[in-house]
């Protein structure tokens, strides 16, 4: 019997209608509904068709039609199989555009995941002085924006303790870690005057500290992932962080990272983040319904905080991809947006509610 494991691993702190509406109009076109597809590429070269109704149908396709219209994909540099590289990454950011889409990227500034625990410079700038990392950052910040142009641009990812380390350690090197956003916020402002920048911190405990940290430099939104299992079961705990949060700073905020299961089952041999029941919140179940019923709460928020722009589902798309008796598949298949036959779920209903 395949183990279920409930441990926080490092490399996955992260990130829509089975119905046929092709021409979703959301009451709000401000409102972001989001998620991150950044395995698609990969995931479709290893032969992995995507359904809609039973029917093949491109994800991104499915996607739009849900009413979800942004996506997000994170960036790596210089990563050793080229996944998440420039070049893949700004090949699916035009797949994106071409479904009516806007593009929200996720720049770790790194080789490879970039997280609370793991903040690695990109092997290129290992032998680096400060004032050429500064620099780097400034030329490859530039470069994303001139080849990408996202329409939001996130400044690292979950940078509860800076980027860049040891340099970048915000506990540890504020000033260096501030300069080096900088750096960063001035290439996109340089280059666009529409891109928006995020600033993301993972989980609600301490997200203060961080913000009030940060609280000098000019960016737009304040993006926080929220997990149950990682960072508590209470919605009303969330939006009274993000209430909070927004009112101090004055800035929108999101939830650039969420997901919810919609079975405790598996459909390969790599083991799950998510699979017992007390990791769940009691009032909604791993179900289809539960899945959909937590997504459009979390929608929802928005009715309860006026500066709450909108979510992003993380790992909508990764699926069993390796076959059900891979053990280096999805240990998220089990929350994600396509079932375990790689049809569309319930839950994409959700995107496009009123």
């Amino acid at each position: 019997m395949k183990k279920i494991i409930a441990i926080s691993i490092s490399i996955l702190l992260f990130a829509c209608s089975s119905d046929n509406n092709s021409n979703p109009q959301p009451t709000n076109p401000q409102e972001i509904r989001a998620v991150d597809m950044s395995f698609l590429p990969l995931i479709e070269s290893e032969g992995t068709v995507y359904k809609n109704n039973n029917t093949a149908q491109d994800a991104l396709l499915t996607l739009k039609n849900s009413g979800c219209n942004y996506v997000r994909v994170r960036l790596w540099h210089t990563p050793l199989n080229g996944n998440s590289g420039l070049v893949e990454v700004k090949n699916l950011a035009q797949r994106i555009r071409q479904q009516g889409m806007k593009v929200w990227l996720t720049v770790h500034y790194s080789d490879t995941w970039a997280d609370p625990g793991n903040q690695s410079k990109p092997v290129a700038w290992q032998s680096y002085s400060f004032a050429e990392l500064k620099a780097a950052v400034a030329v490859y910040t530039n470069q994303i924006m001139s080849e990408i142009n996202p329409d939001i641009i996130q400044i690292g990812n979950e940078t509860n303790d800076g980027m860049l380390w040891p340099e970048g350690k915000l506990s540890t090197n504020e000033s260096k870690y501030i300069q080096l956003v900088q750096e960063a916020i001035t290439a996109v402002r340089n280059a666009s005057n529409s891109t928006k920048i995020m600033l993301h911190y993972a989980g609600i405990t301490n997200a203060e500290w961080y913000f009030q940290k940060v609280s000098s430099l000019d960016y737009d939104y304040i993006g926080l992932s929220y997990y149950p299992v990682w960072h508590g079961k209470s919605l009303t705990t969330l939006n009274d962080k993000m209430v909070s949060l927004s009112t101090t700073y004055n800035k929108k905020v999101l939830i650039a990272e969420t997901a919810y299961p919609f079975t405790l089952q598996w459909n390969d041999w790599t083991n799950n983040i998510v699979g017992l029941e007390n990791q769940l919140i009691p009032e909604y179940g791993a179900t289809n319904e539960g899945q959909k019923a937590f997504v459009s709460s979390i929608r929802n928020l928005k009715n309860q905080n006026s500066n709450y722009l909108g979510f992003c589902y993380w790992g909508a798309e990764w699926v069993a991809f390796r076959g059900t008796e891979s053990t280096n598949g999805s240990s998220w298949e089990n929350q994600a947006l396509w079932d375990f036959n790689f049809n569309a779920l319930p839950v994409m209903q959700a995107f496009n509610e009123n």
